[in-house]
């Protein structure tokens, strides 16, 4: 039991020099405000460079989506020899140009020779050049695989845009929580140390009059059970503090690759009650213009975005393939394309297929038709829930500011009655007992009114949260 009551009594003067360490130099207090500390989680924290990098993605993939529109160059040589011969040398080079409109252009040039050469085959020995289009007059007329594709490349660009800003704004709520947690901690810790301070002062003086044998002495018991009583608290609120402090260490980088601690003299902004939201920037009559730019709503729209874009190419399937290419030819002669060209040499052809049942671009178009349903519902009930979340947290918001106001004054009147009991317990008309309920009451209203400014301060960083726009603020 000795040993255990030493170890508790090292275990509270240790956390209380550390407090003292902590809190008590305010020489070399440096303060990390919240904008500061949401500053430096944005531009630093590991996970807002990762969101940073989905936006590079979206670049990424919007250009692989362009690559499909790229101009090839072609080249195909097929050549057989055997016995000393050459059976035949087929050679085909050039180019194709894919277009927007869904039109191929083409051209190139053309050389074959050889013993035994296929009659179809067969060409000037200059060969011969050409250049032609391919034009689809059915299918993929109006779009096609490849513009689909560049469409929802062009949204996902988008929505990863909208993907950053909601990864940005999750982060950003759980440092600011932590940042709040932690200025929570650290000010009633100072109200515990003043608490610890005033009730040990208290002990001296009481102990001093039963020695005079002003004060019964089981008021120096009294005063004694409440310095432990504060040492207790003391060690909590330390803990408490130490833990938070901890916590907020997870937020603080340096460029994503080396995490940081909290220096011993480093603690949070000052807020003061009176100035706490004297002006509100919002009422709910502006959610529906912040909601149109909410990420996670954009990222929903953008979602259906891509389907109607899959939609549209789903349909355009039902129509027949057909396509139509022709080819302008032409036999050089001296270098010279031109001066042999005649309208009357020219090669085309029709490409023609359809799917006699259709079923399954009839069940592709069904099923698009029934996501596209399911992502606007799912747009519509978390628009309603955010929206409700928005005004709750708006309210609380407000509700808090007034009860700040409220209980500041409630804490400046408990300080009036705990100034004026120990004025009456210093001319011996009091008693220790109603001092000491004085001041628990009094330092009670202390903590309260801390928790309201904690409260106020998340429900603030929750309105924001849930409307969607702190990465944008604290840009």
């Amino acid at each position: 039991m000795h040993r255990f009551l030493t170890f508790s009594f090292l275990l509270i003067l240790g956390l209380h020099s550390w407090a003292q360490d902590e809190v008590k130099d305010t020489d070399s207090l440096q303060v990390l405000s919240f904008d500061s500390f949401m500053e430096r989680v944005l531009d630093h924290h590991p996970l807002s460079m990762q969101a940073n990098i989905q936006v590079d993605k979206g670049r990424a993939e919007l250009q692989q989506a362009r690559g499909a529109f790229d101009p090839k160059l072609l080249q195909t040589t097929n050549q057989k020899y055997f016995d000393d011969k050459q059976y035949y040398s087929l050679i085909d080079g050039g180019f194709k140009i894919p277009t927007w409109f869904g039109i191929e252009v083409k051209g190139g040039y053309e050389q074959t020779s050889g013993v035994f050469l296929n009659p179809e085959n067969s060409l000037p020995d200059a060969g011969l050049w050409y250049a032609g289009v391919t034009v689809p007059i059915g299918q993929g007329l109006f779009i096609d695989k490849r513009r689909a594709s560049l469409q929802q490349a062009k949204i996902v660009q988008q929505s990863t845009q909208a993907q950053r800003d909601a990864l940005l704004n999750e982060l950003l709520y759980e440092a600011g929580q932590v940042y709040w947690a932690w200025f929570e901690a650290y000010s009633i810790l100072q109200v515990f140390e003043e608490g610890l301070d005033l009730a040990m002062t208290r002990y001296e003086f009481v102990k001093k009059g039963a020695a005079l044998g002003d004060r019964p002495s089981v008021d120096t018991l009294e005063a004694g059970i409440q310095v432990q009583n504060r040492q207790l608290n003391l060690q909590e609120a330390t803990l408490a503090y130490i833990n938070f402090t901890r916590e907020l260490e997870v937020f603080l980088w340096e460029r994503g690759i080396v995490p940081l601690e909290v220096d011993s003299a480093t603690v949070p902004q000052v807020v003061d009650p009176a100035q706490v939201n004297s002006n509100l920037p919002w009422s709910t009559m502006d959610v529906d213009t912040f909601l149109s730019q909410h990420p996670q709503l954009r990222q929903t729209q953008f979602a259906i975005d891509q389907l109607e874009v899959d939609q549209r190419w789903a349909r355009e399937q039902l129509k027949p393939i057909i396509n139509v290419t022709y080819n302008a030819l032409s036999e050089p002669v001296g270098g010279e394309v031109m001066p042999m060209y005649s309208i009357n040499d020219y090669k085309w052809g029709l490409e023609f297929s359809f799917p006699i049942f259709l079923r399954k671009e009839r069940g592709k178009i069904e099923m698009n038709r029934l996501k596209i349903q399911e992502k606007r519902l799912e747009f519509d009930n978390k628009q309603e829930n955010i929206r409700f979340k928005v005004e709750a947290s708006f309210n609380e918001w407000n509700i808090t500011r007034e009860q700040i106001q409220l209980y500041e004054r409630t804490v400046r009147d408990y300080n009036g009655l705990l100034g004026a009991e120990r004025q009456l317990f210093r001319v011996g008309e009091s008693s220790l007992f109603l001092v000491n309920s004085r001041e628990r009451s009094y330092l009670s209203a202390r903590v309260k009114l801390i928790e309201l400014i904690q409260k106020n301060q998340k429900s603030q960083l929750k309105t924001r949260y849930n409307l969607g726009i702190l990465g944008q603020e604290v840009r």
